[in-house]
Parts: structure tokens; C-alpha cells; sequence
């Protein structure tokens, strides 16, 4: 059985990445998107070391304090800690507004509002560097190379086609099938 931890364990470059994340110390935090679509399916391709991805997707969750000027001290702090990355720290509890939906609960809801199930799994590193998956829509799609529209994602099939398609994803990865 694949392992999403597993994969990202292994990736030294990655655990540096989680790590620097994880010292800015954000409530309801995990990295996502590219950073773990990209390292599982160059790993199931052969291909290593994994390519990174363009940025950093750092996610959290905090109510109390939804100014899009925290965000950019976050990214500024990660940049400090580890400069190289394009660091994007997002807080979920108000991403809700700009897709006219209604608030999410938390992290991982917030991913069911994404458009493909390959992107909305996350990676938290725990104190004793473990890593707990994030993933409510499950990492099966991810694991067995299939890219699927989420139900949100389904509701705007045009902004998915148009995404995997100037994102490259049949030519970077072309084992993976994208049903329909």
C-alpha cells in the first residue's frame, strides 16, 4: 500500500519545508496542493529526487484574525526561515468568501472546496516529525494516478479543465488518467 507520509518522509527537501511550517506554529496548519500531489505522483512516475513545485501552499485556520496582512507576515517569516520557495500562507476561515460559498469549519473542509481531489491532501508535522495526512475527500484518486473534479470542482468544470490544462499535468505526469 502507497503511503502519502511515507512518500513525504523520504523527501529530505520536503521535511526541511514541513519544518519551517511548523515553527511558525498556526493553529489547524498542514502544507497541500502541489507540494504533495507533485512529490506523490513523481514518486509513483520513477522520478527522484521529486521536482518541486512552483510555491508552497501553507495552510491554517484561525477565525479570530482573518487579515490578509497576517498572511503576508507568515510568508515573510517562512521566507526568513528558509528563503528559496515561493511561500503561499493562506488562512481557510476566510477563503470562503472570494469562492461564494459558505464558511468552512476548518482546514481540511475548506480542501473539499477545491477543484480536484488530487490537490485538497495535506501534510502536518507533528512535534515528534511524524506527519498526519489531511485528506477529507481521501488519497486514493492520488495514489491510484486518477485526477478527478471534487463536487465543488464539478459545479465549475471549466476553471478544472482550464487548470490541469495550463498546469501541464498530462505532459508532466502521463500515467495519470483524468475520467471524467
Amino acid at each position: 500500500m502507497i503511503s502519502i507520509a511515507g512518500i513525504i518522509a523520504q523527501d529530505p527537501v520536503g521535511m526541511k519545508q514541513l519544518r519551517a511550517a511548523r515553527a511558525l506554529a498556526l493553529p489547524d496548519w498542514c502544507i497541500a496542493a502541489g507540494f504533495v500531489r507533485n512529490r506523490a505522483w513523481d514518486h509513483l512516475h520513477g522520478i527522484s529526487p521529486p521536482r518541486e513545485p512552483p510555491d508552497i501552499d501553507v495552510l491554517y485556520y484561525d477565525a479570530a484574525d482573518l487579515s490578509k496582512e497576517r498572511e503576508v507576515e507568515h510568508e515573510k517569516r517562512l521566507d526568513a526561515l528558509l528563503p528559496g520557495p515561493l511561500w503561499q500562507v493562506r488562512n481557510q476561515a476566510r477563503m470562503h468568501v472570494w469562492k461564494d460559498v459558505p464558511q468552512h469549519r476548518d482546514t481540511a473542509d475548506a480542501m473539499t472546496y477545491w477543484l480536484e481531489t488530487v490537490t485538497a491532501v495535506g501534510v502536518h508535522l507533528e512535534a515528534d516529525d511524524s506527519l498526519t495526512v489531511i485528506a477529507r475527500l481521501g488519497v486514493d484518486d492520488l495514489v491510484n494516478l486518477r485526477c478527478r473534479p471534487t463536487a465543488f470542482g464539478r459545479t465549475r468544470r471549466h476553471e478544472y479543465e482550464a487548470r490541469i490544462a495550463a498546469k501541464r499535468w498530462r505532459e508532466l505526469w502521463p500515467r495519470v488518467a483524468f475520467p471524467d
